[in-house]
């Protein structure tokens, strides 16, 4: 009997990987129109930067800075697979899984004490 490539502790980094992507490209617009608002004068940034201020607002900006960090260690841990070799059939690298969410914590965990 298979088992479904889902069950696989590495269909976990997968998922990590594309839902962090479709996020920061969901986010991508709303920057945009931050740096726009920024071109348009101090008066409409500083309005912006008004509504930044709000906890909530902080709070999303740390999970989209989680989200990228997460959607870089997963991507390089995508490159280790396609470009190291690999020792043994056996050596499935789950290892990087767990030290990808935990680089991306702790970026999230920097940014954390830098913004409050």
């Amino acid at each position: 009997m298979r088992h479904s490539p889902r069950r696989h502790r590495n269909y976990v980094a997968f998922l990590g990987h594309r839902l962090s992507g479709i996020a920061l490209a969901i986010f991508l617009p709303f920057h945009f129109l931050a740096l726009g608002l920024a071109l348009e004068g101090a008066g409409s940034f500083d309005a912006f930067l008004a509504f930044a201020d709000i906890p909530l607002v902080k709070m999303a900006e740390w999970g989209l800075v989680v989200l990228l960090a997460l959607h870089l260690f997963f991507g390089l841990r995508i490159l280790v697979l396609e470009f190291m070799p690999w020792r043994s059939d056996a050596d499935d690298r789950a290892g990087l899984i767990g030290w990808g969410a935990g680089g991306a914590l702790a970026l999230g965990l920097v940014f954390l004490l830098g913004v409050f």
